[in-house]
């Protein structure tokens, strides 16, 4: 529970109303309640603001009700995020290392941490402290992981990777298996050792089976801030730069160098052996062949200019009728050739 004042100086917001009003959860504007505060990061949901029963409302600027408070800030949508934190995220008390852990007698462990059932941590792992290891999770040799992580159950982190502080790898992730490197032997593939690491650095989130591959040689790097989605790929000697997002199901090829604050959409592919600039937005489904320069929106396979691929993709339906106009004119044009040449 919070006071609108207190939630104020949580997001160095401004309040119009009752500033004693009492906060007991967020919620949607079409479901709150008195104690609750909802907001508006979207105008499609200005109509309920007259029929919510909410006590206060987050929003960027005020509005026309007069019996309600308001908690104006500049962006509501972060500020909704640090709210529904400061409410309903509490920090867990720890717990050590608990029966059905097996942790080896070289492990460094950091104070205030937990180890859950089931969970194995191998020969000179280093942990920082207030980690937590869910259920099952396993962590290879020579592992470095820093400090208020959440490694959630069934998560791999293989020999050598280090992990930075803040780290959040949600269920079944693996971080560090094999790079896909084989060479050909006539018919046949002859395994390369992937004796590389990955290196995730600070306030890093992976999502729930997702697949980061070390290095062949060198480093697999995801950089601070980035954010993968569920059932991401990356392969082995990729760069992620700072602040980059991945969406579900999208990829990105061996030794490609993505830049900072860089979007790519869900099921979008990045080829390898490429430089991607900063601040380039892939849209669903896209797929980037080449180098490209930064500070653009694409979208499409082979990705091109999002404006173009927005006209494109409204010619694509009526191909099948171009094609028959086509046809039918060619028809008409060699007839009237022929008609040219007899006369």
């Amino acid at each position: 529970m919070a006071t609108l004042n207190d939630l104020a100086a949580l997001i160095d917001g401004d309040i119009i109303g009752d500033a004693s009003v009492e906060i007991t959860r967020l919620a949607p504007i079409d479901g709150a309640g008195p104690g609750d505060i909802t907001f508006i990061a979207n105008p499609k949901y200005l109509p309920f603001v007259s029929k919510t029963a909410a006590s206060a409302i987050l929003v960027d600027r005020p509005l026309d009700r007069e019996d309600i408070a308001y908690l104006v800030c500049k962006n509501p949508y972060l500020a909704f995020a640090k709210i529904l934190t400061h409410l309903n995220v509490q920090r867990l008390e720890p717990l050590g290392v608990l029966p059905g852990a097996q942790v080896a007698p070289s492990a460094v462990l950091g104070k205030g941490i937990t180890v859950h059932p089931g969970a194995v941590v191998g020969e000179g792992v280093e942990i920082g402290d207030g980690s937590i290891l869910y259920p099952n999770v396993v962590v290879y040799d020579q592992v470095k992981i820093g400090c208020d992580c959440q490694i959630h159950a069934g998560s791999v982190i293989r020999e050598g990777c280090v992990v930075g502080d803040r780290v959040i790898v949600q269920p079944n992730a693996v971080i560090g298996s094999d790079g896909f490197g084989f060479a050909p032997d006539g018919e046949a593939y002859y395994k390369i050792p992937q004796v590389g690491i990955v290196v995730i650095e600070d306030d890093v989130e992976i999502g729930a089976g997702s697949c980061i591959d070390r290095a062949a040689m060198g480093v697999t790097r995801i950089s601070e801030g980035c954010k993968l989605d569920n059932m991401v790929q990356v392969a082995h000697n990729v760069t992620v730069g700072p602040h980059t997002v991945m969406a579900s199901q999208s990829g990105i090829a061996g030794s490609a160098k993505v830049g900072r604050h860089c979007t790519v959409g869900g099921q979008a592919a990045i080829t390898g052996h490429i430089t991607v600039g900063d601040n380039v937005t892939l849209g669903g489904r896209g797929g980037i062949a080449g180098n490209m320069d930064g500070n653009q929106v694409v979208s499409g396979i082979p990705a091109i200019p999002h404006k173009e691929w927005l006209k494109s993709s409204m010619v694509f339906p009526k191909l099948p009728q171009m094609k028959k106009e086509i046809t039918a004119l060619k028809r008409q044009l060699e007839a009237l050739q022929a008609k040219i040449e007899e006369e």
